[in-house]
């Protein structure tokens, strides 16, 4: 078994969308000796294995936590205050769990964007159950998971747009409609119907396809796929 760096930790914000809300992967952290205690709801995340990059042990720990795999991962920012473990709950569950419990960590964070619908989490190792929470629901977490979590989702914000990340979560093909509830649900504001439509008819990455919706009650929407070009943004 690799031996870990008590000081370097990954941690992983995972979003899901089902196309109504958007939400995030949340473990239970595992609390055997306590059955009274409440419980505690973290990110997916661990220490860094000695011999093993950051990217390497973001796959992994998402993998052992969730046994999510062969997923998109950003790394996103690092968290490095002294004082980010320091909460009297955070201590104790350290000290269980950790060789140098009271160690300095600075923590390297990913995001992930999939489709709910790919994914089946089960967990695993210290994780005690899984749960995919809407982001306007989103508890007191451990550590400072809050602040990380927040800074996932403003860093997602400005890459929707402009890095256009946000066709991770949508199907191969999909209606404008089901873009621009993505849009909605990740900005957090309404959006007009007819201005969006016409920016993402201008968005030479967004292709028609002379094909509809099938099996829906309502009249079936034109499909779109996206086929990224080099070197285009959207105007």
């Amino acid at each position: 078994m690799s031996q870990k760096n008590p000081n370097i930790s990954v941690d992983c914000v995972v979003f899901g969308f089902d196309f109504e809300n958007l939400n995030v992967l949340l473990i239970e952290q595992r609390q055997d000796d306590n059955i009274n205690q409440k419980t505690r709801f973290a990110l997916p995340g661990d220490l860094v294995n000695a011999d093993e990059d950051l990217d390497s042990a973001a796959y992994r720990v998402l993998k052992e936590l969730t046994s999510i795999e062969k997923i998109y991962l950003k790394q996103f920012h690092a968290f490095g205050d002294p004082k980010r473990l320091s909460k009297k709950e955070d201590k104790f569950w350290l000290q269980k769990l950790r060789t140098q419990p009271d160690a300095r960590v600075i923590t390297v964070s990913y995001f992930s964007l999939i489709k709910m619908s790919d994914v089946s989490p089960k967990a695993s190792s210290f994780a005690g159950n899984t749960h995919w929470v809407n982001i306007n629901q989103i508890p007191r977490l451990a550590f400072d998971h809050n602040k990380i979590f927040n800074k996932a989702l403003e860093t997602l914000r400005d890459d929707l747009e402009y890095k256009q990340i946000g066709f991770e979560l949508l199907p191969k093909k999909f209606t404008l409609s089901q873009l621009q509830k993505l849009h909605e649900v990740v900005l957090g504001s309404k959006l007009d119907k007819r201005n969006f439509r016409k920016k993402m008819k201008k968005n030479d990455n967004v292709v028609p396809l002379n094909e509809k919706q099938k099996g829906v009650l309502h009249k079936p929407a034109q499909l779109f796929k996206f086929e990224p070009k080099e070197e285009s943004e959207i105007e």
